[in-house]
């Protein structure tokens, strides 16, 4: 009698056990029933693209926009009687724009413009010397270095070994020239405290400030230093070769879109290692 009542137990259990649903079972039918031609639930998550990269909307356009200041030879200068742009870096935009099936279109800007004209949009990249600064990096992104500098004086050669140091320079009575909202302006204001700075809005004539005596010092970047100083025998570059500062020299790209800083950034790599850069160099450092 007791082993034909736990069989009769067992046979209940097993057959309870039956009809429940299996896990599997529950979390199938917990899940929405996959529509035709959608993606197995156990695929791996889905990777967001952009909604649109420059990478594509240039080629499309046709045209590719740049920021540039036309006032910082020898990477870009805009002729004031013609309105065409020449620099190493025009060139470098002009190879750029023809890689991706484009021709260029220079939008005119100022140093105090540049980061903020690009973020709006207005141009799809800026050129013409930008230095790298982690200010601008927070806003943009900067492309691989195009080369290295620093900024360094420039100052009369009968100068030459008045203004070799900070210290020397910094001192009252100095008058140190700086064109207005870039990072001349900024090194300057940042460790001078006692010379006089003087703010002069053209930065295509601020040499001559110094040659006619307005004007002590300027301090740029050493290879602006090394080109005003082979075209006027009036200045000289104080150790170019080893500038106040370390500072890299780059493409400013709009922030966010990873697909075109991915391509100008092998477009980059590839023309400081053939000698695409250095031969636009040479040809205006010569």
């Amino acid at each position: 009698m007791k082993r034909a009542a736990t069989l009769s137990a067992l046979a209940c259990l097993l057959a309870l056990t039956a009809a429940a649903p299996s896990p599997a079972a529950v979390s199938s039918a917990a899940a929405p029933a996959p529509t035709p031609g959608s993606a197995p639930t156990a695929a791996a998550p889905h990777i967001q693209r952009p909604s649109a990269t420059l990478l594509d909307a240039i080629p499309r356009r046709g045209v590719l926009r740049v920021c540039t200041t036309g006032d910082y030879r020898p990477f870009t200068y805009r002729d004031p009687q013609t309105g065409a742009y020449r620099g190493i870096d025009i060139r470098m935009a002009r190879d750029l724009a023809k890689s991706l099936d484009a021709t260029p279109r220079y939008v005119a800007t100022t140093w105090a413009r540049l980061i903020g004209d690009l973020a709006a949009g207005r141009c799809d990249i800026a050129m013409g010397g930008v230095s790298i600064t982690l200010a601008r990096a927070r806003t943009v992104y900067f492309s691989e270095p195009i080369r290295t500098d620093g900024k360094t004086p420039l100052v009369r050669c009968a100068d030459k070994d008045r203004y070799r140091t900070l210290d020397q320079i910094d001192r009252p009575g100095t008058r140190v020239v700086v064109n207005p909202g870039g990072t001349n302006e900024e090194f300057a204001r940042t460790h001078l405290k006692k010379a006089r700075i003087i703010v002069h809005q053209d930065n295509t004539t601020i040499f001559d400030e110094i040659i006619a005596g307005r004007a002590d010092v300027m301090m740029t970047d050493a290879s602006e230093t090394r080109y005003q100083a082979a075209r006027h025998p009036e200045l000289c570059s104080v150790h170019p070769d080893k500038p106040f500062t370390f500072s890299e020299k780059a493409y400013a790209l709009p922030r966010g879109d990873e697909e075109f800083r991915a391509y100008v950034d092998q477009w980059v790599h590839l023309a400081t290692h053939d000698g695409t850069y250095r031969r636009y160099e040479a040809a205006w450092m010569k």
